[in-house]
């Protein structure tokens, strides 16, 4: 039981030794807060609180602005980009349409020139069909006639 009372007293003592430096700490605190401390009237007080938070304030905007300023460099960035491309896709329908006009006319020429050899190839069935009928006819002719001379051969020789 004694040492239990010895050991009490042992954290008494450190303990009123600790509340001693403090109470030491604070004392000096207290004076170099009494040198430096500026003490102001209520007012001024709320006056400087109030240009403190204005300046918080201010730093807040301050960063949004510069994260909006990112943003809008993006957005200019990309819809330069989105120009770009909409002119090339511009230029590649214009290529595009310009050769599909040019296939268009070379298909209407190569019509054109289909009708003229077709043309042509019906006037020379023609001509060919004119010519096969005239044979045709001289032949029939010729037959007739060399029939005739038979005939007439025939009765001079009988």
């Amino acid at each position: 039981m004694e040492e239990q009372i010895g050991g009490s007293e042992d954290r008494w003592k450190g303990s009123i030794e600790n509340i001693t430096e403090m109470a030491l700490t604070l004392d000096s605190l207290q004076k170099l807060l009494l040198k430096k401390a500026v003490f102001v009237e209520e007012d001024t007080f709320a006056r400087a609180s109030l240009v403190s938070e204005q300046a918080r304030t201010i730093k807040v905007l301050e960063q949004r602005v510069q994260t909006l300023e990112r943003e809008l460099d993006a957005a200019i960035t990309a819809a330069a980009h989105a120009r770009s491309e909409k002119r090339q896709a511009e230029s590649s329908q214009k290529a595009a349409e310009s050769r599909a006009q040019e296939v268009t006319k070379e298909l209407e020429n190569t019509t054109k020139v289909f009708k003229l050899h077709m043309e042509e190839l019906r006037g020379m069935q023609e001509q060919i069909s004119k010519r096969d009928n005239e044979i045709k006819l001289l032949e029939s002719i010729i037959q007739t006639l060399g029939g005739k001379e038979r005939l007439g051969k025939s009765g001079v020789n009988g």
